[in-house]
């Protein structure tokens, strides 16, 4: 459904849309509108939240109500109104469909604490997942405004904050103050350096006053001078935290005790660790204490019992998937040791699935043979399609699995060992602040005449993956190997992923943890040395094709511009036959699918209440 199905508005389209709901601080939220419309065009939307199972027409004298109370808003020039109000038992998802149907719409004010609770929503969820920025305000907002105060630290909620402080004051002739605060601690050179952006911009706007405060109590400082402000803008958390209902610490104290007004803004564009930003002594502060804090040896979790300890304790189950295409030589094995000693000997897993692409070999016989259950994954949720690609199982076995943690290996080794398992398991259970787990190795290349040479293998990794990390994803230039086969993480984290079809999976998935979880949250561990059949160089120019269509994806959804639908999908390589040389066109178009999580079909096996896809289109 389009935008324009919803619709109906004259001129400019609205870039911000604020919801109206029966109940809330109208006042507040229709005071705000009138402040952004000055600038630009605001959209009201009508909303009539009715509890899951309730007759939708219960909601019939509510939404005439809701009806008169924005027709009278909208006399304004600025100010359209939805076409009709929505009577909906998935009120944030409604919402959630209108924004990600028409990209003008950059931001979505909700009224806090109200709306939040009709709508169903927790921080959490906006922190994680904004279909757009997110902007809560908390009244009651004055008639005038004298006086704004933005505190921040630099990064793109910053900017936000500031850009939207600029708005008010130029309806309310406020001034504005800019309060950077710095702690006096050892961390005050990166501090220095994430606030060089903002300081540039700040520099080019006389009219904000600039304040300094070094504070080792910066909750404090900031709620003592934001009660001396008519209103306060600021940041919220750039993630979620461990409380789903806070937006950080310094935030909710702000909104739940500041005397003056409040705005917190959350931007979609992703605060990472490490950004642009940051100079090249600060990525290698943030990178060096990341690799040393988060890389380990498949040797520290060698005592299984310990590990079967730790998932007791936690109460945890694990899957393991093996992705397989035609491996009929390996594939046995694997299954064999993983069985052997990490089920029957220990059971530090709760199940085994082949996730198979349709193999013509005798891979599938050889797995059930062993007792394993055996998927073909075209076969699986056949009504989004049956695409090809190791990428398409990974996304499927999370449907058919069923353990809070999920790992893959590949099935192609040569030398498989109980390591590859428990060294990815053995982070995890130790850490739950870890969400996603890479392994790395050394890789020799089996050259033509059968001999191992050691340190040859990756040629892809070394020559397109990491190259193109350093320069676009700097905080990930400490990955040993960013399209290691043997990965996995916690499923609540998983399920949160977009997943590339083909090729660009491990790489995918690599960005996409990072972006939503931040780099504290991904570990990685040494699993010494694995040997498997190395790939042809026809067959590797390929797959760094589909992993550069990756990085680039990855790159339009955290900088929010459009880049791969203009670009070729097709790649000629050059083939020599007969002393001659041509080309042979094939098209290569690296697809994505949703996070599983906004699978109906899942949620209903999982148990999950069943809401509208928020993803994009399978």
């Amino acid at each position: 459904m389009t935008f324009q199905d919803f619709f109906s508005y004259r001129g400019a389209p609205p870039r911000t849309l604020i919801p109206v709901l029966p109940d809330g601080d109208h006042e507040a939220i229709f005071r705000f509108a009138r402040w952004l419309s000055r600038e630009e065009p605001v959209l009201l939307v009508g909303i009539v939240p009715i509890p899951a199972g309730e007759n939708l027409s219960t909601g019939a004298e509510p939404a005439r109500n809701l009806r008169a109370l924005i027709n009278a808003q909208v006399d304004r020039v600025n100010l359209r109104a939805l076409a009709r109000v929505r009577v909906t038992d998935t009120p944030w998802e409604d919402l959630v469909h209108i924004v990600s149907g028409e990209p003008t719409i950059r931001r979505l004010v909700l009224n806090w604490p109200q709306q939040l609770a009709d709508l169903g929503l927790n921080a959490n969820e906006i922190l994680s997942q904004p279909p757009c920025d997110i902007v809560l305000v908390r009244g009651p907002l004055p008639e005038a405004v004298s006086s704004i105060l933005v505190p921040m630290r630099g990064g793109p909620h910053a900017e936000s904050a500031l850009s939207l402080s600029l708005t008010v004051s130029n309806v309310t002739k406020a001034a504005v103050t800019s309060l950077r605060i710095r702690r006096s601690t050892a961390d005050s050179d990166i501090e220095e350096v994430d606030f060089a952006g903002i300081a540039r911009v700040l520099d080019e706007l006389p009219q904000v006053q600039q304040e300094t405060v070094v504070t080792q109590d910066m909750t404090r400082t900031i709620l003592e001078n934001s009660n001396k402000a008519d209103l306060v803008v600021l940041g919220t958390s750039a993630f979620p935290t461990a409380d789903p209902s806070s937006f950080g610490a310094i935030t909710d104290q702000v909104l739940h005790h500041s005397t003056a007004a409040v705005v917190a803004v959350k931007t979609k564009r992703v605060e990472v660790e490490g950004s642009s930003r940051f100079s090249s002594k600060a990525i290698s502060v943030l990178v060096d204490r990341w690799f040393s804090e988060n890389t380990f040896h498949a040797d520290e979790f060698a005592d299984l019992d310990q590990l079967l300890r730790l998932k007791d304790e936690r109460g945890v189950s694990i899957s393991l998937a093996l992705p397989a295409l035609n491996e009929e030589e390996t594939v046995g094995k694997v299954i064999q040791v993983a069985r052997d000693h990490l089920m029957h000997k220990v059971p530090l897993l709760d199940e085994i699935v082949l996730m198979d692409s349709n193999s013509t070999d005798r891979t599938r016989d050889i797995a059930r043979d062993l007792g394993i259950p055996v998927y073909i994954h075209q076969e699986i949720l056949p009504e989004y399609g049956a695409r090809e690609g190791k990428g398409e199982a990974l996304w499927k076995s999370q449907y058919v699995t069923t353990g809070d943690i999920l790992i893959w290996v590949d099935t192609d080794v040569e030398n498989f060992h109980p390591r590859f398992i428990y060294g990815l398991l053995g982070p995890i259970l130790n850490r739950s602040s870890l969400y996603f787990i890479k392994g790395f190795y050394r890789r020799p290349y089996r050259g033509r005449d059968g001999v191992l040479q050691p340190g040859r293998g990756g040629r892809v990794t070394e020559l397109t993956a990491r190259p193109l990390l350093n320069l676009l994803y700097p905080e990930l230039s400490g990955i040993v190997q960013p399209l290691a086969g043997e990965y996995g993480g916690q499923r609540q984290a998983l399920e949160q992923l977009t997943f590339a079809s083909g090729y660009g999976v491990e790489i995918s998935l690599l960005i996409n943890a990072f972006e939503n979880f931040r780099l504290s949250a991904i570990g990685q561990v040494d699993l010494d040395e694995r040997i498997h059949r190395n790939q042809s160089l026809d067959r590797l120019s390929k797959m760094s094709f589909a992993i550069i269509q990756t990085v680039f994806s990855r790159l339009e959804n955290r900088y929010g511009f459009e880049m791969i639908e203009a670009l070729n999908r097709t790649m000629k390589t050059v083939k020599h036959e007969a002393e001659s040389y041509y080309l042979e066109v094939e098209q290569i178009a690296e697809l994505e699918r949703p996070p599983m999580i906004t699978i109906p079909e899942y949620r209903e096996r999982r148990g999950l209440p069943l809401v509208q896809s928020l993803g994009q289109a399978p």
